[in-house]
């Protein structure tokens, strides 16, 4: 495995003062959240969802009926927007995509020995390979964790490489886990290898390890977009998932990601949540009514 020196990536070694992210959320927040807060965007927001289900406990038949509710969106909410995904563990993909018959919703899964990541490379790439054989036209990765805690960058970066390879044609969301990384530093390194390995979005969690998604590493995060953008010309989605439950949470999400990247990105080509309860809460808010769905 070759090394490469990220050193000399430039601004690879950007500095953030957590401070000063939290005050710049604030005023983002300030200034700009009532734009959001309206019936178009909480209908944008539920067209971004990756409607998730990752328990040990799926069954095929949970799997089945978890797609039964996608296909019957429409004709139970008319004029209202279906998810953009459904997201499930790699041995639910065959019946999902055997199921899933609405054209503009993706399936996505989890792969690479998820949530750890931690065996062998060849190993996940397998895994990836045969749950896109499958099915899946999307699939989220967790970045090798320890690894980036250690500062072994190169193998982050190489390992992401590889997966990206394996997906083919399918999407690749690389997870960071930033509640684990937790230092803003690590958090826009971590962006970087991934986006320059080839991922098409970066995700901020797993939603199995405390903290998951923050509006701290969503700030950190599009900024590293942004200036990926900059360098390259390439647009990277992002995707805050684990603990985004309620309509107030999303709209906060999507207040920091239009300020910074702007309204581009304001679509489920470039920004998903991976939600489970979200989708409920946000039907709730548009209908003015309490309704269980999905």
């Amino acid at each position: 495995m070759s090394e490469t020196n990220f050193s000399q990536w430039k601004d690879f070694d950007k500095k953030f003062s957590i401070e000063e992210v939290r005050t710049e959320i604030k005023s983002i927040l300030t200034s700009k959240r009532g734009e959001c807060d309206t019936l178009d965007f909480y209908k944008l927001a539920l067209s971004c969802i990756d409607l998730t289900t990752l328990n040990s406990t799926d069954t095929q038949e949970k799997g089945f009926h978890f797609t039964q509710k996608v296909n019957e969106f429409n004709k139970s909410f008319p004029g209202l927007p279906n998810v953009a995904a459904i997201c499930v563990y790699p041995k639910l993909v065959k019946t999902v995509r055997q199921t899933l018959n609405v054209d503009n919703v993706n399936l996505a899964a989890v792969s690479g020995c998820f949530p750890s990541s931690m065996t062998f490379i060849d190993v996940k790439c397998k895994e990836t390979e045969l749950t896109v054989n499958a099915g899946a036209n999307e699939i989220d990765i967790v970045i090798p964790i320890g690894d980036m805690l250690s500062g072994d960058f190169n193998s982050v970066y190489e390992e992401v490489k590889a997966q990206k390879l394996a997906c083919g044609n399918a999407h690749l969301k690389v997870i960071l886990e930033s509640g684990v990384l937790e230092d803003p530093d690590l958090i826009w390194k971590a962006s970087l290898l991934s986006m320059y390995a080839g991922a098409d979005f970066i995700k901020t969690s797993t939603g199995k390890m405390n903290p998951a998604a923050t509006l701290e590493a969503a700030y950190v995060m599009c900024k590293a977009i942004a200036y990926y953008q900059q360098e390259t010309g390439l647009k990277v989605g992002f995707k805050p998932a684990g603990g985004v439950a309620e309509t107030h949470e999303a709209v906060d999400f999507l207040t920091v990601v239009r300020d910074i990247l702007g309204d581009d990105w304001m679509n489920s080509k470039l920004f998903r949540f991976g939600a489970s309860r979200l989708a409920n809460n946000l039907l709730t808010s548009i209908k003015g009514e309490d309704i269980k769905f999905f």
